[in-house]
């Protein structure tokens, strides 16, 4: 879809400035350093150089990995984030891998060496899983976002909380094919504790918490989204620059910023069966971080019963991310925002949207967001 050195994009020759990026320039001025000797070589240490909470872990088993050799449901592999890092952690392999959110460039790759070395270096879904990692069957495996009901979620991880009504993937270990037939039956659903189920002692934690699950899925979803559009768009605005006829229609940008409105505000999620509960503390350190208004409220507030977030927008406009989106998308996503926000806009895609929850994210985001402000003041019903 893209040459990835394409002039308006040049992903493997422009220098990174995400999280990694800055750790690196601080351990080359020797203001930090990496303890490669604990039970994960690099994986304590590099979790604080990067402000990364482990209450974060959640445990997948299936092999969605460059290390796959080491990944069972006997030992999953763990995934640790913030609002922009990624890391991942198999027992016994070679290498941490890395993802990081670059403003510019989007999601940026790297492993890091598990062993202790003098100077440690970066080197730049769901589906019905068995006791292997292996798939067991292709026929299931989707890819998952907030639209996708919880009962089809979360297969492949371990899923950690306290324990309600709610059904879905995780925590099912398929034994064949054949096994999906009842499947109904079969589904586990969360779990209060792990104990009995997978050995957690060589991890930070014992938990695969499921409200980190669901940050996680969001906050990807959102952070891919963008990075589609700013691509596209930095394509677009670069051909017409050339003189090229853009191939989107008129207004190719306008249809970029669709996209990216829909994702901010969680167009299409589906409902939450009940009450969702962590119990590793993780979501009460996500909320903490929330940048609030001048009546307290913060998009990252939690709902967890109906669905995700108190305030149905993601936190993620909040990010270096979505601030880089080049300056055309950002505003026509800002002029889309305003428009839905007071109701200009009654379109089926957001009719979740009460009006309640209308009118306190205007409040919210003209606290929190200057150039959103701006632009409900200048832009007209």
């Amino acid at each position: 879809r893209y040459d990835v050195e394409y002039p308006a994009i040049r992903y493997t020759s422009t220098p990174t400035t995400d999280r990694i990026a800055a750790l690196e320039a601080r351990l080359a001025a020797g203001e930090t350093r990496l303890d490669g000797t604990g039970p994960g070589g690099y994986l304590g240490s590099l979790l604080g150089a990067l402000d990364i909470d482990v209450r974060s872990q959640v445990l997948v088993f299936s092999k969605t990995s460059l290390q796959t050799g080491g990944i069972s449901a006997a030992t999953p592999r763990a995934i640790y984030f913030n609002d922009d890092t990624y890391v991942a952690w198999v027992q016994q392999a070679p290498n941490l891998e890395i993802a990081s959110m670059d403003p510019s460039l989007g999601p940026v790759f790297h492993t890091l060496a598990c062993a202790p070395s003098a100077s440690p270096r970066f080197i730049t879904g769901s589906g019905y899983t068995g006791a292997s990692g292996e798939l067991t069957s292709h026929e299931g495996w989707i890819l998952t976002s907030h639209k996708t009901p919880l009962r089809s979620r979360c297969g492949g991880w371990y899923v950690t909380g306290r324990p309600g009504d709610e059904a879905h993937l995780g925590n099912f270990i398929a034994e064949d094919a054949a096994s999906l037939r009842d499947l109904d039956r079969l589904r586990v659903g969360t779990l209060g504790s792990l104990a009995g189920v997978v050995d957690t002692s060589s991890y930070p934690v014992g938990t695969s918490d499921i409200v980190a699950f669901l940050i996680l899925e969001h906050q990807v979803t959102v952070q891919n989204a963008l990075t589609r559009a700013a691509w596209d768009a930095r394509t677009a605005l670069d051909g017409a620059a050339r003189g090229e006829v853009a191939a989107a229609g008129p207004d190719p940008i306008a249809a970029m910023a669709e996209s990216v409105v829909e994702a901010l505000l969680l167009a299409g999620e589906a409902p939450l069966p009940g009450r969702i509960t962590g119990t590793s503390g993780f979501a009460d350190g996500f909320v903490a971080r929330g940048r609030r208004d001048r009546q307290g409220r913060s998009l990252r507030d939690l709902d967890l019963g109906r669905r995700l977030f108190r305030y149905p927008l993601s936190y993620v406009i909040d990010s270096p991310a979505f601030d880089a989106l080049p300056d055309p998308l950002r505003r026509q996503v800002y002029r889309r925002l305003a428009g839905v926000l007071r109701g200009d806009d009654s379109d089926d895609r957001f009719a979740h949207l009460a009006a309640d929850d209308r009118a306190a994210l205007l409040e919210i985001l003209t606290d929190t967001k200057p150039e959103f402000a701006a632009t409900l003041r200048t832009s007209t019903p």
